[in-house]
């Protein structure tokens, strides 16, 4: 009967008791004037004012020095937790090797909003549209298959790229391919590395990342402005863009339309790579210079200036940032940037490679084979005909 009574007690009366207990919110409870609540963290987070002056009166202040004689204060007796609420709220006394203008902050609380983005919607809508692409690709290729090659091959070929021209193209692909694998280390390493190898492990992978993302970024930049002036005249928009679009460039067959040496698709590529190879560049270079390089600030103040963010319903955008505030906005844009590239990367591989019979060649070899050249670029196969018929001695 008594175990009975006592389990009765536990199931029933104990909480019906521990709920008439009057405890305080776990959000606003203090335990003494030093503690600051939840909603003073997330007051200041958001600029907002906060009246501090109990904890500042302990924590060793200029205007709550104490006496000669107290062992207390930032220089005597502190407890950590006084020192780290000075270091909070930009009132200790700290001196570093590093005198940069970021060396003194130690804590930056006002950026989580960054860190949960990282963390959640950027690793997680990165992956899908990496790896949807990926299926969509492997869709269409089941579908529709290889696109082959129609009419009768003849055995000959036509010069498409110069040795120069498939080296800058082979910069850039090379060192692309080596940024976006150490870049998708550096996101999504904590997640999936950690847990597979290890955190000491992981420390040495992420190091070499770093320093190899870091580095071969030039080798992409170069390689960037060498493609930009070998082929920019050949992908200025044209006419025969829109036959070509409206075809659908045959992929779905029905022939394919005429095209120079460049088509509409690839023109899109083209400019999609310099377009968004520069703006991963620039907001890379502000992440190797902080502090010489401050893109977002100037930016926002620009288009608060004219409005920009009232057209969405938006306040204005803040633009006086501090230097860890420029690198995260410039860390999100280069990551975004960067996914949606690779994305189009994807597409424009698989074409080159196993979605278009003889379209490696012109990259593999510089020539491709003639009946090739003439469905899917017969305007300038036409043009290389007409050059090779008034050069002397033919």
């Amino acid at each position: 009967m008594a175990r009975l009574i006592a389990l009765f007690f536990m199931v029933f009366a104990l909480p019906v008791l521990a709920q008439s207990v009057d405890r305080p919110d776990p959000n606003t409870a203090t335990t003494g004037p030093a503690t600051q609540s939840l909603d003073d963290i997330l007051r200041r987070q958001d600029n907002l004012k906060v009246d501090d002056s109990e904890r500042r009166a302990i924590i060793g202040g200029p205007e709550y020095a104490p006496s000669v004689d107290s062992p207390l204060g930032t220089r005597g007796g502190a407890s950590d937790s006084d020192l780290w609420r000075a270091m909070r709220f930009n009132n200790g006394d700290i001196s570093t090797q590093n005198t940069g203008p970021a060396a003194t902050v130690l804590m930056q609380d006002a950026g989580m909003w960054w860190l949960d983005i990282r963390r959640g919607p950027l690793q997680t809508y990165g992956a899908y549209l990496l790896g949807g692409t990926l299926l969509l690709l492997a869709l269409f290729l089941l579908i529709r298959g290889r696109i082959r090659i129609e009419g009768e091959k003849t055995g000959r070929t036509i010069e498409r790229f110069k040795a120069f021209e498939r080296f800058g193209h082979w910069l850039l692909a090379s060192s692309f391919i080596v940024l976006a694998i150490t870049g998708l280390i550096s996101l999504f390493g904590r997640k999936v590395l950690i847990p597979a190898f290890g955190h000491d492990a992981f420390s040495t992978v992420a190091i070499g990342t770093k320093w190899v993302h870091n580095n071969i970024s030039w080798a992409f930049m170069v390689a960037l402005v060498m493609i930009f002036f070998f082929w920019v005249m050949h992908n200025l928009p044209d006419k025969t863009d829109l036959k070509w679009l409206a075809k659908g460039g045959g992929i779905f067959g029905g022939g394919h339309p005429p095209a120079k040496k460049f088509n509409a698709g690839q023109k899109l590529i083209f400019w999609a790579v310099i377009v968004l190879g520069g703006s991963i560049s620039i907001s890379g270079l502000s992440l190797l210079f902080p502090f010489e390089i401050n893109l977002f600030a100037h930016t926002f103040d620009l288009l608060n200036g004219l409005g920009a963010p009232g057209w969405v319903g938006m306040e204005n955008l803040p633009s006086d940032l501090s230097p860890q505030e420029e690198m995260q906005y410039a860390q999100l844009w280069h990551a975004i940037i960067s996914f949606v590239l690779t994305a189009i990367i994807f597409a424009h591989i698989y074409l080159g490679s196993v979605g278009m019979e003889g379209a490696f060649d012109a990259m593999g070899k510089g020539e491709v084979e003639e009946q090739w050249a003439r469905e899917h670029h017969s305007l300038w196969v036409e043009e290389v005909k007409a050059k090779q018929r008034v050069q002397p001695g033919e």
